[in-house]
């Protein structure tokens, strides 16, 4: 198996996990928040289309920098829900439809605080992926203290055990 098709497997592995922690939160409950600073359930959901968004523009070769185009928070919730379906869907035939070597191609990006730089596309794909998962984990303390029930993730949770 090469780099997109491992990248292709893991897209899809997340995405799928991704999905099932969003549809756990209730439409009614969008707009909770932990903390009085804390941005609303809705606008750190729509977080999972930008990524999906950015990896879609990398594969395919319209990734910009700073982006130009880039989905933002939606009014609501059921909006969110379908923008991450039609992000994810877009995310997926790019990097089906891209050649193997656009993954060494170079694109610009940020490499510190104020500095861009050139990095390969393999390199920007797997830190969309990853920030998403970062902001999944986020997602689930939300729906935890909101009182909604958490998804298996990665394993068992209190609320879906496996044995």
């Amino acid at each position: 198996m090469n780099a997109k098709q491992q990248f292709a497997e893991a897209f899809a592995r997340e995405h799928a996990t991704t999905r099932r922690v969003l549809h756990a939160m209730p439409a009614s409950k969008s707009e909770f928040k932990p903390y009085a600073e804390a941005p609303v359930a809705r606008v750190v959901a729509s977080v999972f289309s930008q990524g999906q968004w950015g990896i879609a523009q990398a594969m395919n070769g319209e990734w910009t920098w700073p982006p130009k185009g880039k989905p933002g928070a939606t009014d609501t919730y059921e909006d969110v829900l379908a923008m991450f379906d039609a992000t994810g869907a877009a995310a997926t035939g790019a990097i089906a439809a891209a050649a193997d070597s656009r993954l060494d191609e170079m694109v610009p990006f940020i490499r510190g605080p104020k500095r861009v730089g050139e990095i390969p596309v393999s390199e920007l794909i797997w830190f969309m992926l990853l920030d998403g998962v970062h902001h999944r984990g986020q997602f689930s303390v939300y729906l935890r203290a909101a009182g909604e029930k958490v998804p298996s993730i990665y394993g068992p949770t209190a609320h879906e055990p496996w044995m």
